[in-house]
């Protein structure tokens, strides 16, 4: 293990490796990530924040138009700065892994879509969906009358209880229905 688990102990690792998706070498490189993440050396990695400005930066995430949300979904910070304490950081890479669960990956898509944080997927939520996945630019942007078209579609597809907004459990369903979701929800460690 050398000097790149300096500040992990044997028992941090086991416990991670417990309460995540990932394997041993997967959180021995997370820790790595989140140290060069740092601007000052990481003493005490359990205590210590990285901003979300940085993490947004990071080659994994940088090309990703959700990034901030997936910040803000994953962090535990108090201020809800989108910053991330290593637990936040492994949280993070542990749900997008290869080995997470279609439920858990669905879950936390479902919220980072889920703009307002109000547990459904409304007529705003997804278009400011549809607007990150077609970049918002004035080149790729529908007209108004393209989105109403798109969002009603959306719904008619998905609102099975037929109330004018997604749920988790009608998210799921959709995409339990599309199992290239599951392949393209992941970040590569």
């Amino acid at each position: 293990m050398g000097t790149s688990a300096s500040h992990l102990s044997k028992e941090q690792l086991s416990e991670y490796q417990e309460l995540t998706f990932l394997t041993k070498q997967d959180i021995l490189h997370a820790y790595q990530l989140f140290k060069q993440l740092l601007s000052n050396d990481l003493h005490d990695f359990q205590n210590t924040r990285v901003p979300m400005e940085r993490i947004c930066q990071m080659p994994e995430l940088k090309a990703n138009p959700f990034r901030e949300r997936i910040c803000r979904v994953f962090s535990t910070s108090l201020e809800k700065d989108g910053s991330m304490s290593f637990e936040d950081f492994l949280d993070l890479f542990s749900v997008f892994s290869d080995s997470a669960t279609p439920e858990i990956k669905s879950h936390y898509a479902f919220r980072i879509f889920d703009f307002d944080d109000d547990g459904t997927l409304d007529k705003e939520d997804l278009k400011k969906l549809v607007n990150y996945l077609t970049d918002g630019t004035a080149n790729s942007q529908l007209t108004e009358a393209e989105m109403n078209q798109l969002i009603n579609n959306i719904l008619e597809e998905s609102d099975i209880d037929k109330d004018g907004t997604v749920n988790l459990s009608e998210f799921q369903h959709v995409i339990s229905r599309s199992p290239d979701f599951v392949s393209s929800f992941k970040i590569v460690l």
